[in-house]
């Protein structure tokens, strides 16, 4: 393995600090513990009305999110799933562009994939392109059938590395008449060929060995690993995407106990599912709108480009954010297009 990708490996998989998760403050709700107090990683808005609800995909998985709802909403109004990003749950950044988007008048609802967060799913902490793609059409399923919202006029944003599993959802589901992908990665292709596809067939080879290796020492041990979510303490060498992950996942801007990024992160074993599957292989059959946002000085910039570039249709936009960083694009309001967001939405979803 090439020596970028050892130190990028080495960064990711130090062991951070645990954080003990909070305590369930709420009922049961269809079989689920939830935190009925606010504990989002962003302040409340006295604009919207804010609810938790749930929902099952199609695998039996009941998922938790959080209803955000215009206090002048009617029967008829546009929705929003949002979800993201990649090791988040719906307290972070998803949460946050929900709860924006019903201040500018949509239904929304931000909410935690299968495994993670409040979402149900065993075991814990793991990730599926086949799965994840399911939670944003489970989405879909609750918003449809809500009685204040149009059929018609569904809509999804996807951020970071849900922005790619947005895209791979809006390719199946014709139900999304719109969708953003914001900041987004292409979580099968940096798994199986590393950022900016350094890996080759031989490195990849060797990840295999070593997660099959883990996988082995799982089912002897009957105990996961975990990769240990963003690296702490930060080494002054660390890229500085790394040193920006860092300032947003475990510091108070965007730390939240129950965030994978922000403790023990994901099971080891998670990324074999998305070495072996590809996602975006029919990204050039959606018909409905999307919208590429990326920041000018991104990492993952390529990933917004290239995914942009497999779509056709005029009702197809990339929009790149002068300036801006990858997390940038999580929670800086200064410097989320939200105007362009809202009105890219109000175009499709009518």
């Amino acid at each position: 393995m090439k020596k970028g990708l050892i130190m990028i490996a080495a960064f990711t998989a130090s062991t951070a600090a645990v954080c003990q998760a909070t305590q369930n403050e709420g009922k049961d709700m269809d079989s689920m513990a939830y935190t009925s107090r606010w504990d989002k990683t962003f302040p409340q808005s006295d604009k919207v009305v804010h609810k938790k609800v749930s929902f099952t995909n199609r695998f039996g998985i009941t998922l938790m999110g959080d209803l955000y709802t215009p206090k002048n909403a009617g029967v008829g109004s546009a929705a929003i799933a949002v979800c993201g990003p990649f090791g988040a749950v719906k307290e972070q950044s998803s949460g946050l562009y929900a709860q924006t988007m019903a201040e500018r008048g949509f239904i929304t609802l931000a909410f935690d994939p299968s495994y993670t967060g409040e979402s149900g799913g065993e075991p814990r902490y793991v990730a599926s392109p086949d799965i994840n793609t399911e939670d944003f059409s489970a989405a879909v399923d609750f918003l449809i059938t809500h009685s204040d919202v149009d059929p018609e006029w569904i809509g999804i944003i996807g951020i970071c590395g849900w922005g790619g599993l947005g895209l791979n959802a809006a390719a199946i589901d014709t139900r999304i008449k719109a969708t953003v992908a914001s900041t987004m990665y292409d979580m099968s292709r940096v798994k199986a060929n590393g950022y900016n596809d350094s890996m080759d067939a031989k490195d990849r080879y060797r990840l295999r060995e070593q997660l099959n290796a883990q996988r082995t020492e799982q089912a002897r041990t009957g105990t996961p690993a975990y990769d240990g979510g963003v690296v702490d303490p930060l080494p002054q060498d660390a890229p500085q995407f790394v040193k920006d992950y860092h300032d947003y996942y475990k510091t108070p801007r965007g730390y939240h106990p129950r965030s994978l990024n922000s403790n023990n992160g994901w099971n080891v074993t998670s990324p074999l599912s998305f070495v072996n599957t590809r996602q975006l292989s029919y990204t050039g059959e959606i018909r409905n709108a999307v919208l590429v946002v990326h920041g000018e000085n991104a990492h993952s910039r390529y990933f917004g480009e290239e995914a942009f570039a497999t779509l056709t249709g005029d009702n197809k936009e990339l929009f790149i954010v002068p300036g801006a960083s990858h997390v940038d694009l999580y929670d800086r309001m200064d410097i989320i297009p939200f105007d362009r967001i809202e009105s890219f939405f109000s175009q499709y979803l009518k």
